[in-house]
């Protein structure tokens, strides 16, 4: 059996707001496997985006212990974490967070711009995603040019062009119409079957069944944990 890509053990945050202690994660444990589809639920307050924040490697635990890969990243530095998060973890955010002045291309191999890649190289794979997700004639486009579910899919690309070890989708949908949704829900499941490691954060019950397990939240702990 793989060894986990992911291992929370007994991860707690608390945040001081003023004389006020927010406990936003209660000790929460779990593992995740190479190649899985996890998605993320449960009410507002719940801790969702306090998770997403420590997976992403955002932030740090008050306590407990958070593995991500053979690494434990739990005390890392913010220059340590900074370096993971470029070369480790994919992000793709309802907003998509492109960047107008540039082009599809350039979008996708900003990423790589800071792993130090030389340009041929980086333009080359940046082309590749490009294609891989259906953009291979949009290249030259300036986000605005693009529909919403195209920018997605220039957010997804830029997500997989390092190559990360799990790609974080926070309400990846959130902003598209029902078609252009169902198109990008489509195409993470083909990034799944192709093996990629897939968290999704969501308030949708239909899009959570597109994933093969759900994680329930509800003050700061896990209510469920659930495997289709």
């Amino acid at each position: 059996m793989a060894s986990p890509i992911v291992q929370f053990d007994l991860v707690r945050k608390h945040y001081q707001m003023g004389m006020v202690t927010v406990e936003a994660l209660r000790g929460v444990s779990f593992a995740i496997a190479p190649g899985d589809y996890i998605s993320i639920m449960g009410p507002s307050g719940c801790g969702k985006s306090t998770l997403l924040n420590l997976l992403g490697c955002l932030d740090r635990p008050t306590s407990g212990r958070y593995c991500l890969g053979e690494h434990d990243v739990s005390q890392m530095d913010d220059d340590a974490l900074s370096a993971v998060r470029g070369a480790r973890i994919g992000f793709v955010f309802q907003s998509y967070n492109l960047i107008q002045q540039l082009t599809v291309v350039e979008n996708i191999e900003v990423p790589l711009y800071y792993q130090g890649l030389p340009e041929n190289e980086s333009r080359g794979r940046a082309r590749e995603l490009a294609s891989r997700v259906g953009l291979e004639s949009r290249l030259e486009h300036k986000p605005f040019e693009l529909s919403g579910g195209q920018q997605q899919r220039v957010a997804i690309a830029r997500a997989l062009v390092n190559d990360p070890l799990v790609v974080l989708a926070d309400e990846p949908t959130g902003n598209l119409d029902s078609s252009s949704g169902e198109e990008i829900l489509r195409l993470f499941d083909e990034l799944n079957q192709q093996g990629k490691t897939l968290i999704m954060v969501t308030h949708d019950t239909n899009i959570a069944r597109h994933s093969h397990r759900t994680i329930r939240l509800r003050d700061g702990e896990i209510e469920s944990d659930v495997r289709e």
